[in-house]
Parts: C-alpha cells; sequence; structure tokens
C-alpha cells in the first residue's frame, strides 16, 4: 500500500443549508485514504483521529466523503463513481470460486486488515457476502462475515429531516449500511449514498396495489426487484422461507406473526389458498438477483415476537427452510445472508445462533436484537442492545437497528458500541487498538485525546466547551 494521504482540520458537525445533509469533518479527525494493492485507483477511506504527541489512530470508517474537510452536499449530483469495477463477469460468489480476488475484496481486505485471500476464500466458501450491485458504483465496499469485523445495519423510514439525511447522520455515528424503508425516491438515495443499500421490495409492491394483499401476484413483485436491482439496490430482504404449511405452527403463539412482510404473506397464503409465491418462484428471484449481483437476504418471517415464543416450532421449521434456500441461491452463484431470531432470553442466544448457523449451513447471519426481555416498553433499544452484544460474540454477523428518527443517534451508537464489544471478544486486533488508546488517554488524564476517540466525538466536543481551544488540528 502506498503512504496514505489526509486533510487535516477536524470540525464539528455542520450540515449544507440547502439539503440538510451533515457534511464536514468528525473532530479530533480527519479524512485519509490508503491504495490497495489489486484495486487500481481504490482509495481506501479511514478515520485518523489527531492524538497528542503526534500520534493519530487509523479507524475503519463508513462515512464516505460527507467528512471530508470540503464536502458540499450537491443531492442533484450525487456521488462519484469508484473506479475498478466490473460488470459483466458474474456475482463476486462466482468469481471467488473461480480463485479470483476482485478490485472489490481488495478494498475490503485493505479496510479490514486482512490478505485478500482471506476475504475471497470466505465469500466463495459462502460464509461472508460482499453487497455490491453493478449498478451502484457510488458504494465503497464492505463485507459482512464471521471472521469480519461485526457490521451496523440501520433501517431508516421516512422522517421530517429527510431520508438521505437520516442516512447520511447514521454513517456518520457508525452505521455500515443502511435499509431504505422510504420506497420512494430509491434512486436518489442510491446515486448519493456511499455504503450499500438494501430494500425490502415486497413493501414497495404492496403500496403500489394500494396495500390490496390479495392483488399481491408474483408479476408485480417481480417487476419491483427488477426495477429496484436496476436501480442499483445493493441487498433485498425476501421473507420466502414462509411456507403455507407453517401458518398452523404459529397459531397457537403467544405474539403470532410480528413481522411485516411476514404477515404480509401469511395473509396472502390464506386469501388464495395457496403456497407463497415467493417460494414456488424462488428459482426465477435468483435469476434475476445474479444478474445483477444482488445479496439476498433471507428474512424470518416467523421469527418469535415474545420471549415465550422463541425457539418455537414454527420458528424452526421457517429456519430450516431459510436453509434450504441459502444452498440453492448459493448454488446459482447468489450471496446470502439470514435473519435471525428477534426475541431470545439472553442465556438461550448462543445456543440459538449455533442451531441457526447449523441449519443455514454457516452463511452470514444478522438479526435485529435479539430482544432479551418483553417488558421493555419504550425502550427496547435497551433490550436489543444487550442482546446483540451476545448474538454478535456468538457468532452473528451483522446487528441491524431500527430507530424511531428521535433516538436515531442514541441507537446506532448503542449497536455500534455492541458491535465494538464482540469484535474485542473475538480478538479482532483493530478493536483492541481502539481500546488501548483510550486507556492511554485516560491513564494520562488527556482530556483532548478522550473526546476524539469517544464513540461520539461530535457530542463529546459540543459537549466540553472549556476545551474549544483544543478543536484547533494540530500543526
Amino acid at each position: 500500500m502506498s503512504a496514505a494521504t489526509h486533510r487535516p482540520g477536524p470540525a464539528p458537525e455542520g450540515s449544507d443549508r440547502d439539503t440538510g445533509v451533515p457534511t464536514g469533518p468528525i473532530p479530533g479527525s480527519s479524512k485519509c485514504y490508503r491504495d490497495p494493492a489489486g484495486a487500481p485507483g481504490g482509495r481506501v477511506p479511514f478515520r485518523r483521529v489527531h492524538l497528542s504527541g503526534g500520534r493519530h489512530l487509523d479507524l475503519y470508517d463508513a462515512s464516505g466523503p460527507y467528512t471530508e474537510a470540503d464536502t458540499v452536499a450537491d443531492l442533484t449530483v450525487g456521488l462519484p463513481s469508484r473506479p475498478g469495477m466490473v460488470t459483466d463477469r458474474g456475482t463476486q460468489l462466482q468469481r471467488a470460486r473461480d480463485g479470483v480476488v476482485t478490485s472489490e475484496m481488495a478494498f475490503v481486505a485493505a479496510r479490514e486488515g486482512l490478505r485478500p485471500k482471506v476475504v475471497r476464500d470466505e465469500v466463495a466458501a459462502g460464509h461472508a457476502v460482499l453487497p455490491a450491485n453493478h449498478h451502484h458504483p457510488e458504494s465503497e465496499p464492505m463485507i459482512i462475515g464471521r471472521a469480519f469485523r461485526v457490521k451496523v445495519n440501520a433501517g431508516i423510514a421516512p422522517s421530517p429531516a429527510g431520508t438521505i439525511g437520516d442516512m447520511v447522520r447514521a454513517i456518520r455515528w457508525g452505521a455500515d449500511l443502511v435499509m431504505d424503508l422510504s420506497n420512494t425516491d430509491t434512486d436518489r438515495v442510491l446515486r448519493n449514498m456511499p455504503v450499500p443499500v438494501g430494500t425490502v421490495p415486497l413493501y414497495q409492491a404492496l403500496d403500489r396495489l394500494d396495500g390490496d394483499v390479495a392483488a399481491l401476484t408474483w408479476e408485480a413483485f417481480c417487476a419491483t426487484v427488477v426495477e429496484q436491482a436496476d436501480t442499483g439496490v445493493d441487498y433485498m430482504t425476501v421473507h420466502a422461507g414462509l411456507r403455507r404449511e407453517h401458518l398452523s405452527l404459529a397459531a397457537g403463539r403467544v405474539s403470532g406473526i410480528v413481522s411485516r412482510g411476514g404477515g404480509i404473506m401469511a395473509d396472502w397464503c390464506l386469501l388464495h389458498r395457496a403456497e407463497s409465491f415467493l417460494y414456488t418462484h424462488f428459482d426465477q428471484l435468483c435469476e434475476i438477483l445474479a444478474r445483477y449481483d444482488v445479496t439476498l437476504s433471507l428474512g424470518a418471517a416467523l421469527q418469535p415476537g415474545s420471549i415465550a415464543d422463541a425457539n418455537d416450532a414454527a420458528q424452526i421449521a421457517e429456519l430450516r427452510t431459510l436453509g434450504e434456500l441459502a444452498r440453492f441461491a448459493r448454488e446459482r452463484g447468489v450471496q446470502v445472508m439470514v435473519e435471525g431470531p428477534g426475541r431470545v432470553p439472553m442465556h438461550k442466544i448462543p445456543d440459538s445462533v449455533r442451531l441457526h448457523q447449523q441449519l443455514c449451513r454457516n452463511a452470514p447471519s444478522y438479526t435485529v436484537g435479539p430482544f432479551t426481555t418483553d417488558i421493555t416498553s419504550d425502550r427496547d433499544h435497551t433490550a436489543a442492545v444487550i442482546g446483540a452484544a451476545v448474538a454478535a460474540q456468538a457468532g452473528v454477523s451483522m446487528l441491524w437497528c431500527l430507530p424511531e428518527p428521535a433516538c436515531l443517534r442514541e441507537t446506532v451508537i448503542a449497536h455500534k458500541l455492541a458491535a465494538h464489544t464482540a469484535d474485542l471478544a473475538k480478538g479482532h486486533p483493530h478493536a483492541r487498538e481502539h481500546d488501548n488508546a483510550m486507556s492511554r488517554a485516560r491513564f494520562e488524564l488527556n482530556c483532548r485525546d478522550r473526546l476524539a476517540l469517544s464513540p461520539d466525538p461530535d457530542a463529546a466536543f459540543t459537549g466540553a466547551d472549556h476545551f474549544a481551544p483544543l478543536y484547533q488540528p494540530f500543526p
């Protein structure tokens, strides 16, 4: 790798006046880049934290150009494309099986501090996914899998602050990828997102039918998938594991079916007295996803909605189906990750994760939570973070948070801390470097370094007015 280049000038978080999108460097830090071997022109981003005594610490950074010193957000123009993309030679999975280290794999290896061969082999085995739709060149490659850093996915719904503004805030605060739940202007979102973007195409297909579940068809769903894939969506959540025969198993549950996608497909099966079209047309779905290299996110339609329903017969039956679908998709070159349970008592999480990995053939898993108790009321994200840390240590590769707009910051940062805690427990060397730097700053009573190394430097520096002279960059 060549020497990193960086732009000095830590500054408090700002916003472009016309777009409301937060821009500017993270306080105490500047952006730096490294050129990875095997990816010509690919600049791998890091956040360089400037420490006392001329020292620095380079951290994994997914915030994109928005944290550059001179960025002006122009949502009509979008972000620049990355160099080195190949769009006509199959999926990352297919090329990894052919022994090829793609430019995206080389990029990811540099970000994670690993050898490119490790990335290629994990993708080839189906133990990791690299979501990179051929039509989303604005995205900086990243990877999801047990051998890599635990990632955080933020599901973003419409809000007064704007979908894109909330997405940029989420990645500034630590999200590694985003799920667009707005079902509105996906193309505009993709052109302005430096991270992978996911959708649940069933939601948009249903919206276009004015919410009429009975009117849903494979053709309507398929048209939505093709449209979103052609726009550049990197991963899609599809609840194809729910079968008509599973519905009776969920009938006696305390909380029934709580997944929105699961509820839609359960209603469809009952109304039509037929097998789910997501299951019967799964081979056609795989053909479409492979064409664009869209990563398939197999959603848990029968995830438990209460502690009482955890690990019940309905959940396990669907999980077995998800494992078969994951195998089928990978045979056709489609990258696959699988959703885990939603609510599990804390002491049962490790066993639940192991069962999930066994039945799903070690495909990367992700989870909302899991929530460890049902009594949280308006503090669900607290129970989710507790379960997330345990699940990530046990082997979950991605933590999915669904924050309300009012608590977006708190929820994303809390999940990022859970992911970091799991990385520490698993012995990730770069996670330990961050902790060592903070320990040194605490021991030396260096308040300025502690602010810069904190999980949320924007808030830390803003709340420490008496440290205002320290906002200036080091000479």
